[in-house]
């Protein structure tokens, strides 16, 4: 189990990288990670969602996701609190003071999943969250120590230098921890090191010296990290300003903003400037497109829209000639209503939509889940992603359907085919799909995107591998 002192130190990455190098060693492998909480989902073949984290990792291994790769997923929808997904369903809404009091009745479903993921495989590298050293989180832990205390799993602790101060990170967190929590890990490792590795020699030892346990490197930033599919929202500022010149793509960075994976191929296009437009600055009047990509609320994010005066500068912007795409909850955002008899986003309301396609949405309890591929009837080309939403869309512009998927019409356009929307996520990873629909905004698009990130896969593994101790973290690992 990869634990690290704190968020963002490179877990997940890291995981994905040692994952590849095992699987180049032959082993058969699979990831886990008890907790996430993040609003950029993937839907599984068995018919849930987990983190998109654990779905990289998945891909890492050269196996479908599966639900049992992230048994608890928290996807935030307020300030305090967030959707409980239990083993890929739906299991209810808590806020975080009563989910810190319950977490561990979720412990069962935590150990059946890593129990049932261990009988397909080898090896399980684990990712933990957060860091263990929040001693106030301890009580009823299921993401780090209390879930590797239960199931008997040595730790390796990753410490951040690029943040400074890594070796009060992992010693620090050795002083916090409790006696049977200390003695589950079994190593440390220092990431996202620049410049000269020797000069952080000194700085290595002492922390063996202080803390007792062997290093397993001391791992230099990896420059294509960003290749990579961003995990959570909080990666996408640094991935919009990487992109290219040319066509402008404006994307409004809502509160609630939720599956953002299709950002991660069109930042990759060098004829795209794939911009994120921040609370405070006005949608910028060169775009040539604005996407507008999932929410966890629509609601509660259409209203936000409002307040920033983007609805304004949408309008604007579609009298000039600009084209408009929502996915999802952007694809309700885009209709003239929305209603929620069923309370399902807050009290039961209904309120007007942009009106800029003629549909109407009403939320239901039913949450659809599913991987879907089909055709983009305008171009003629293949296109595969999923559906991840609550609610039914319909109306007068749904006759003119934006995909055809698995033989049904999806989504809707206006009459002059200049505002689009639909419900599913991914899309933009289809490559032949994403060349054609850009095509009309000048850009000749060449990128293999998928053939890219397994690329960047393989030389995380050679990386990792050449700054990792892999054969001692092997040799650590327990038969559990």
């Amino acid at each position: 189990m990869i634990q690290g002192t704190g968020s963002n130190v490179g877990k997940s990455m890291i995981v994905a990288g040692l994952i590849r190098a095992c699987v180049k060693r032959g082993i058969n492998v699979r990831p886990f990670k008890p907790q996430n909480m993040s609003n950029n989902a993937a839907v599984t073949e068995d018919g849930g969602e987990i983190g998109r984290a654990q779905a990289l990792q998945a891909l890492a291994a050269g196996v479908a996701p599966h639900t049992d790769m992230n048994p608890i997923l928290l996807k935030p929808q307020s300030a305090t609190g967030a959707q409980v997904i239990v083993q890929g369903q739906i299991a209810g809404h808590q806020e975080a003071s009563a989910f810190g009091k319950s977490k561990a009745s979720l412990m069962p479903a935590v150990l059946q999943s890593f129990n049932r993921l261990a009988r397909t495989c080898d090896l399980i590298i684990v990712e933990g969250a957060g860091s263990p050293a929040e001693t106030n989180l301890r009580a009823g832990d299921i993401a780090n120590m209390g879930f590797a205390t239960q199931a008997g799993v040595p730790v390796i602790l990753m410490g951040d230098i690029d943040r400074g101060g890594v070796i009060a990170q992992i010693v620090g967190t050795q002083a916090v921890l409790d006696a049977a929590d200390r003695a589950m890990i079994k190593g440390f490792s220092v990431n996202k090191f620049r410049g000269d590795r020797s000069l952080f020699d000194a700085g290595r030892d002492d922390i063996a010296r202080r803390t007792g346990w062997p290093s397993l490197g001391v791992i230099p930033w990896f420059q294509d990290a960003h290749r990579l599919p961003a995990e959570d929202v909080m990666d996408l500022p640094a991935r919009a300003r990487s992109g290219g010149s040319g066509c402008v793509i404006a994307v409004p960075r809502l509160p609630r903003i939720s599956n953002t994976d299709d950002l991660d191929p069109l930042a990759a296009e060098p004829g795209v400037d794939l911009r994120l437009i921040m609370p405070g600055t006005p949608l910028p009047a060169d775009a040539d497109l604005v996407l507008m990509v999932g929410s966890k609320a629509t609601i509660a994010d259409l209203a936000a829209f409002r307040a920033e005066g983007w609805d304004i500068d949408l309008a604007a912007h579609i009298r000039r000639g600009g084209r408009v795409l929502g996915l999802c909850g952007g694809y309700q955002m885009l209709g003239k209503r929305i209603a929620d008899p069923h309370g399902i986003e807050g009290p039961p309301c209904e309120v007007e939509g942009l009106g800029h396609l003629d549909v109407e949405t009403v939320m239901a309890p039913v949450k659809h889940l599913s991987v879907k591929s089909g055709t983009h009837p305008g171009t003629g080309t293949p296109v595969s992603g999923y559906e991840i939403h609550l609610g039914e869309t319909t109306g007068p512009d749904c006759v003119r359907a934006w995909l055809d998927i698995d033989g049904r019409p999806e989504g809707a356009a206006g009459r002059n085919g200049q505002v689009q929307g639909c419900y599913m996520h991914g899309l933009f990873g289809s490559d032949l799909f994403r060349s054609a629909y850009l095509a009309p905004m000048g850009v000749q698009s060449t990128l293999d995107f998928s053939g890219g990130v397994e690329n960047t896969l393989d030389a995380l593994a050679a990386h990792v591998e050449s700054y990792m101790d892999v054969d001692l973290l092997l040799s650590l690992a327990a038969d559990v």
